[in-house]
């Protein structure tokens, strides 16, 4: 039973590893998500200047969709470190790399390419019919 046991978890090793992967991903999405809020905060104080000429109205109308941007890509950021989060816990708890559909171990390519998933491309595809 224990080798069976042994089959539905990765080892320590395979662990180390995507918990590496996992960390460079939140260290850069943490990066990320600093760079847009400064870029929205340099925005927003540089726009002091009250004129109201038609440029200006056009100005403003780019600018607000360009904070409206970058305000849905910061949030997507969150999002994906929050996953990346919840995928270390996992980790720690042994459930991770394990399907939620299915309960097999999800492959390896899979988590390389998505560390944070928790379906298998078998259950992804079942989700999506």
């Amino acid at each position: 039973m224990n080798t069976n046991e042994e089959r539905q978890r990765y080892s320590k090793e395979d662990l180390a590893e995507f918990e590496e992967i996992i960390q460079e991903k939140l260290t850069n999405a943490r990066k990320e998500v600093a760079f847009i809020k400064e870029t929205l905060s340099r925005r927003n104080d540089s726009g002091t200047d009250n004129t109201a000429s038609p440029s200006k109205m056009l100005e403003d109308g780019a600018d607000t969709a360009e904070k409206e941007s970058l305000n849905q890509l910061a949030s997507r950021q969150m999002k994906f470190i929050q996953q990346l989060e919840n995928a270390l816990i996992r980790i720690k708890n042994g459930t991770y790399g394990v399907c939620i559909v299915t309960g097999k171990l999800i492959p390896k390519e899979r988590l390389r390419a998505v560390p944070h998933t928790q379906h298998s491309i078998e259950a992804k595809l079942q989700r999506n019919d």
